[in-house]
C-alpha cells in the first residue's frame, strides 16, 4: 500500500512556508470533520493547518489520520513543522532544530520538591523519542552547520521570563527549542501507529518576551529552505523501509 506523508502546522504562514519549499503548488483542498481543511499535494504530501497548542493540534492531527485510513490513503509519516523559540547558544536565530525527542515539557505537577513529570506520577507519558534512523536520513540532506538534533520541548504557555527558561533549560539541559504543537502532533501519530518527527525553525531565543528581537520572517525562510532541501523524496524515504 502506497502510504502519504503528512506535514502539520499551526498556523497558515508555516504551511505556506512548507509548501513553496516543497514547490508542491496549488493543492486540492478536502474538507474534513471540525472546519478542517487538508491541502492534499502531488507527490503524497498533505499540508495540515492544525491550530495552536498541543490539544487542538491533537485533535486536528487525529482527525486528518483517521480519514486517511478510512479513505484508503493512510500516512506513514507525520511532521510537526513551523517556527519555535531556541535555546541559546544551542540553537541561534536562523538556525533549524531536528527533534531527537518530543517532549512535553509541563506535562506533570509541581511540588515543594520540585517538578514531577507525569510519568513519576505514575501514569501517561512525557516523551515520544524519534527514531535515529529517521533523523539520520533528514538530516543527511541538510547542511551540518544549520541545523541541530535535539530535543525540542512543547508547552501550553511559551516562555517569557529569564526564570521560566532557566526552569525549563535545567529541567530538560539538552533540549534545543520549545514550541507549542510537537507533543500533541506525536500523541496522534503514536495512537495511529505512525511515526512522528518535529522540525522547527528558530524565530526568537526563549527567554524575556521581546517582540522586537523576533525574526520571524527570517525563520519562516529557514523554514522554506529545510523543505527545499529535504524535498518530497527525501521524506518519503526517510520513513519507508530500506533494504
Amino acid at each position: 500500500m502506497v502510504h502519504r506523508i503528512l506535514i502539520v502546522t499551526a498556523v497558515a504562514a508555516e504551511a505556506d512556508s512548507v509548501s513553496a519549499g516543497l514547490g508542491l503548488g496549488g493543492p486540492v483542498l478536502l474538507p474534513l470533520p471540525g472546519g478542517l481543511a487538508l491541502r492534499r499535494h502531488r507527490d503524497r504530501v498533505d499540508v495540515l493547518v492544525g491550530g495552536v497548542g498541543p490539544a487542538a493540534v491533537a485533535a486536528a492531527t487525529g482527525t486528518a489520520l483517521a480519514h486517511g485510513t478510512l479513505t484508503g490513503a493512510p500516512y506513514g509519516l507525520v511532521v510537526s513543522a513551523g517556527i519555535a523559540g531556541g535555546f541559546q547558544p544551542a540553537a541561534p536565530v536562523g538556525s533549524v532544530v531536528v527533534s531527537s525527542a518530543i517532549v512535553a515539557a509541563d506535562l506533570g505537577a509541581e511540588t515543594p520538591d520540585g517538578y514531577l513529570a507525569v510519568e513519576e506520577l505514575g501514569f501517561g507519558r512525557s516523551v515520544h523519542a524519534v527514531p535515529e534512523a529517521l533523523t539520520g536520513r533528514l538530516t543527511a540532506a541538510l547542511d551540518a552547520s544549520s541545523y541541530t538534533l535535539a530535543p525540542v520541548l512543547t508547552v501550553s504557555t511559551v516562555t517569557g521570563t529569564a526564570r521560566r527558561a532557566a526552569e525549563l533549560a535545567g529541567r530538560h539541559p539538552t533540549a534545543a527549542a520549545e514550541a507549542m504543537e510537537g507533543f500533541g502532533v506525536a500523541e496522534a501519530a503514536a495512537a495511529h501507529g505512525v511515526p512522528a518527527v518535529e522540525i522547527r525553525a528558530v524565530s526568537n531565543a526563549v527567554g524575556p518576551r521581546d517582540r522586537a528581537a523576533w525574526r520571524i520572517g527570517e525563520a519562516l525562510g529557514a523554514l522554506r529552505h529545510t523543505f527545499e532541501l529535504l524535498g518530497s523524496t527525501v521524506l518519503v524515504e526517510s520513513w519507508e523501509p530500506h533494504p
